[in-house]
């Protein structure tokens, strides 16, 4: 069985593990290694996925982000045994996430997934009318048809055929891939 290793050549996305609540803290660290010893031609980006969810407190709805994965920094860069040893001693950091702390490059899916690219689609690459499979979200694993589209959004509408009736939904041009005829 082959395991995945680090990419000594590329930039690739790989998971760190730190202590709860540390997340942040983590985040402005990294940040401040990497200007502190240039290491932009290294390390590219440091995130902590976040989603918007709506509280409701004494009768008054609020917008709240909140961590999609406490406990865990999401960090693009190319590996070297160098940066390994810089970003594991940062304050709060636990570790890699991977097999004795070695870390593993996120996969393609993973990353579209979590949301960590910014995915910009342009004009042309979906059109009314295409089959396609919603791959994340709360649709995921539904087929369906592109009834509009809006690029500057990075959305498109589409028909669903759902419990055996039709419904249109919005979806990120990052969580649907066309279905080849």
């Amino acid at each position: 069985m082959a395991t995945m290793v680090a990419d000594t050549v590329n930039p690739c996305w790989y998971i760190l593990h730190t202590y709860s609540g540390y997340e942040s803290m983590v985040k402005d660290s990294l940040e401040r290694l990497i200007e502190n010893n240039n290491l932009q031609s290294m390390i590219f980006d440091v995130k902590i996925p976040m989603e918007q969810t709506i509280e409701e407190k004494n009768g008054k709805r609020k917008v709240v982000e909140r961590k999609l994965l406490p406990c865990y920094v999401f960090i693009k860069m190319i590996y070297s045994n160098q940066l390994w040893y810089w970003v594991t001693n940062t304050r709060g950091v636990t570790g890699f996430v991977g097999p004795q702390g070695y870390p593993i490059p996120m996969k393609e899916a993973e990353i579209r997934k979590m949301h960590l690219e910014d995915v910009v689609v342009e004009e042309g690459v979906y059109a009314v009318g295409d089959k396609v499979n919603v791959d994340s979200g709360p649709l995921e694993g539904f087929e369906g048809v592109i009834t509009e589209i809006n690029v500057a959004s990075q959305k498109v509408r589409v028909n669903i055929q759902m419990f055996g009736r039709s419904t249109d939904a919005e979806v990120e041009f990052s969580n649907i891939t066309k279905i080849q005829d």
